[in-house]
């Protein structure tokens, strides 16, 4: 059994009324039916310490590793968590995250663990064409989103869902995933939209995905 990783990027993660929560939780019912005998690892990044790409952090360690400088306490301490989660995230082919739109993008927790994960050797390489994924090995993500507009009407709305173009980019054509699946819950803000139905259309089309999901 493939082990699945559930992303949870909310910041209000413990607030069952958001609709992205609504997916994850629905998600976990799903799995739980198909596959009673295993569990889903959840990572709730607004309970977690995530580090970030600054020179105090991420930058500034691996600068001082590339030129062989030997890290403080904090900074052998801040290494270790980006160790942990980037061992965490490789071990799991499965990878599932829940996040709500902000600002047509991702949650600013979220970015942070992609720079955790993007990482040279590890989960890519860099070669004279270009940078080639590395996870390579029957991986497949699954973003559950929720959002106050509608982004399927191609309008000027669709090409500023930066969210699903960014992590659709990082995950296969960055990392190599094999497959990039979304499922959406929109418009819960949008005028003349039924919150009721849009939800439900959501959640049937999570239904449709989990099927492909584990194939």
């Amino acid at each position: 059994m493939m082990k699945t990783l559930l992303i949870n990027a909310h910041p209000d993660f413990r607030n069952a009324t958001h609709y992205s929560i609504q997916l994850a939780q629905d998600f976990l019912m799903q799995f739980r039916v198909a596959f009673p005998n295993e569990t889903v690892d959840v990572l709730n990044l607004y309970d977690t310490e995530i580090p970030q790409a600054t020179t105090k952090e991420l930058l500034g360690i691996w600068e001082k590793q590339k030129n062989h400088v030997h890290l403080n306490l904090k900074e052998q301490c801040v290494y270790e968590v980006n160790q942990q989660l980037l061992a965490q995230f490789k071990a799991h082919h499965r990878i599932v995250i829940a996040t709500p739109l902000h600002n047509f993008n991702v949650t600013a927790k979220l970015k942070d663990y992609m720079d955790n994960i993007l990482v040279a050797r590890e989960t890519f390489r860099y070669t004279t064409a270009g940078s080639v994924g590395l996870m390579t090995d029957n991986y497949k993500v699954m973003l559950l989103q929720a959002s106050g507009s509608v982004y399927t009407r191609n309008d000027r709305y669709t090409s500023m869902e930066f969210s699903r173009m960014y992590l659709e980019k990082m995950f296969t054509e960055i990392m190599g995933f094999d497959k990039f699946y979304m499922v959406r819950v929109q418009g819960t803000q949008t005028h003349g939209v039924d919150i009721r139905q849009a939800v439900k259309e959501g959640h049937t089309e999570l239904t449709t995905v989990f099927s492909k999901f584990y194939q």
